[in-house]
């Protein structure tokens, strides 16, 4: 079960929500990444064009952000990652690399992109943020600056603070095969150059640190991922990671484990690129290396220093979408899924859950408002699921972070993954068979850890399966879905599937009651017995609902307690356990064994306007013991 120490930290960051997370509070988030200039515009237009092969700015703002967080918060995410925001060069329009759009070309490092929006229009989003219980993770840049022009041509001059040619090495290409040509040789090209700072002198060092110490400050900032941290020495880091004093996510852009692991000795998180590049290889056809996928898993679980706190993708702003190398949305379900339940803290890149299909850059950087901020399309209900999963496990038994994960079957096809202790554990099976298979495979007690006869449910699609006398387990794939497997005994007040949660369905509150008990002690498997106790039993009503300032949750049914179905009667439930992570609301009623209580939820806005939750009559038998009852909107 979760330990005190979650809870006191639930507790603090409903009462003081500015304050920043440590490194390993960040284990539990889910982070969406935005571009700033590509997710939303101040006046939230949906149709304003954004041709993403210009590599122009489209408009976005910090404001069309803050218009928009709900599309991020109902997917489950907890903190969002926003571009580089110091000041930018500008090119010109006939300059074939672009504009600045990106913000990775700075050159002011203490103002800010006038694009974006103004210091107050940054802080209202951090507070916005943090006003939901979510977080910020800024984008900085401390390898180099941005000037129009050949690496030759700089004028030096325009760039603050460096403004002189002492500041920075000597222009250079690098030659990737040598370290020290990757720490002191120059990005970009001849169009936009990226003058590489001395970052070795202590002089520079001193204004990166206090810079970091007074953006994170000033600007509520939560978590920092870092660019292009290959690019800078490692004695860099330490004086800067203090000064900032927040979580520090580096990108170390390679696929070699030998490569990009050792970098964590002097930041707190990587991005792991080389789970992403062996992930995408896996899942993108059906001839994909599985067996790649299985050796670089175990090498990295033997050799990292701290999995939990690596950053999970499988997309992002530099790398083709998921969606550019296959049209089948199972095996993309099967990569999503992926990402978000093996160790480290999962990352989506906007508009990965529209399906968005452009190739490398810049047409990868879609505009999001184009999609309308759909919520009905198939993989942001895929996401939103799998963050809600996560979360529940998480809740359950806070080790799960730290739990490193590892293929307990493999073949050229599938691969199962076990996650967690066992008794909470989550085992996931994956097929890069696509949407036109469907295959089996059993699975052994000694894998899994489940045990004879005991209930697990599929937590994506709600299917429950037995295991076997032995204790194997049988597990069908169909049509190329994933199966995520789970202990149905924990599941109880999830909300992650209602009908296991409220027993067996009723056909008539009048039809001859055989009870379906459900609670905090209890089996999550239907129990019949005809009940012999005559005492009102108390049974808690949970349901998980995102709500905005001034709304509330009630419980209406067809008892007086639940006000006979009248909304101004209806139980009110608490907000206590409330957070946006798990938007808890909950409240106990007594009621009579031997009845069958139908009831919905409504939710009542602060004018006193009351939507009601959709679909038939919930029933609940009430048997003779407490139950717990869950359900979600």
């Amino acid at each position: 079960m979760a330990s005190p120490t979650i809870r006191i930290f639930t507790l603090l960051t409903l009462l003081t929500p500015s304050l920043a997370l440590s490194a390993s509070q960040w284990r539990a988030q889910s982070i969406y990444q935005v571009l700033t200039d590509r997710f939303g515009l101040p006046n939230n237009s949906t149709t304003a064009p954004c041709n993403a092969a210009a590599q122009r700015y489209c408009g976005g703002t910090y404001s069309g952000i803050i218009n928009n967080l709900d599309y991020i918060q109902h997917m489950g995410f907890t903190a969002v990652w926003i571009s580089p925001f110091n000041q930018q060069i500008f090119t010109n329009s006939s300059n074939t690399d672009g504009d600045s759009y990106h913000g990775y070309w700075a050159s002011d490092i203490h103002s800010l992109n006038p694009r974006f929006g103004t210091e107050a229009d940054l802080i209202a989003l951090s507070d916005e943020l943090h006003r939901r219980g979510m977080y910020l993770m800024a984008d900085a840049v401390p390898n180099h600056m941005a000037f129009e022009g050949c690496r030759a041509c700089v004028d030096y001059s325009t760039l603050k603070p460096w403004n002189r040619a002492e500041w920075y090495h000597e222009g250079c290409g690098i030659r990737y095969e040598d370290q020290r040509s990757v720490e002191v040789c120059w990005q970009g090209g001849d169009r936009v150059s990226l003058p590489d700072l001395k970052t070795e002198r202590e002089e520079v060092r001193a204004v990166w640190n206090q810079w970091v110490a007074d953006v994170v400050r000033k600007y509520k900032i939560d978590g920092l991922r870092i660019d292009s941290a290959k690019h800078i020495e490692p004695s860099f880091w330490d004086g800067f990671n203090k000064a900032a004093g927040v979580y520090i996510l580096g990108e170390v852009y390679s696929g070699d484990p030998n490569y990009v692991i050792p970098y964590q000795r002097y930041m707190d998180g990587l991005l792991d690129y080389p789970g992403y590049y062996w992930i995408m290889r896996a899942f993108r056809s059906s001839s994909g290396s599985i067996a790649e996928l299985v050796s670089g898993l175990n090498t990295i679980k033997n050799s990292a220093l701290d999995t939990s706190l690596f950053g999970s993708f499988l997309e992002n702003h530099d790398v083709e979408r998921f969606a550019y190398f296959t049209k089948d949305v199972a095996r993309t379900k099967n990569a999503i899924a992926f990402i978000m339940l093996k160790d480290g803290i999962p990352i989506v890149y906007q508009g990965q859950e529209q399906g968005y299909s452009g190739a490398g850059i810049p047409h990868n950087r879609e505009a999001l408002w184009l999609s309308g901020y759909s919520t009905s399309s198939e993989l942001y209900g895929w996401i939103a699921r799998l963050n809600r999963i996560r979360r529940w496990v998480i809740t359950q038994d806070d080790r799960y972070l730290t739990y490193r994960a590892f293929p307990i079957y493999s073949d050229s096809n599938t691969i199962v993954m076990k996650k967690g202790h066992t008794g909470d554990q989550i085992i996931s099976v994956y097929t890069n068979l696509g949407s036109s298979s469907t295959t089996s495979l059993a699975l052994s007690s000694s894998a899994t850890g489940f045990t004879p006869g005991q209930v697990v449910m599929d937590v994506v699609s709600c299917t429950p399966f037995t295991a076997n006398p032995d204790g194997s387990l049988t597990v069908a794939l169909v049509q190329g879905v994933p199966r995520v497997l789970y202990p149905a005994a924990h599941l109880t007040g999830s909300g992650i599937c209602p009908d296991l949660e409220t027993g067996t369905p009723i056909p008539t509150p009048s039809s001859t009651l055989t009870p379906s008990l459900i609670s905090s002690s209890a089996p999550a498997t239907t129990q019949s017995q005809t009940p012999v106790c005559t005492s009102p039993v108390q049974v808690e009503f949970q349901v998980l609902a995102s709500t905005a300032w001034g709304e509330s949750i009630k419980l209406v049914g067809n008892t007086t307690a639940l006000g006979s179905w009248t909304p101004s009667l209806a139980l009110p439930l608490s907000p206590s356990r409330y957070t946006a992570a798990n938007p808890i609301w909950w409240a106990s009623v007594p009621l009579t064994p031997g009845t069958a209580v139908a009831y919905k939820f409504i939710k009542v806005g602060s004018s006193g306007q009351v939507a009601w939750q959709g679909g038939g009559d919930r029933v609940y038998a009430v048997g003779c013991e407490r139950g717990v009852v869950g359900g979600s909107w």
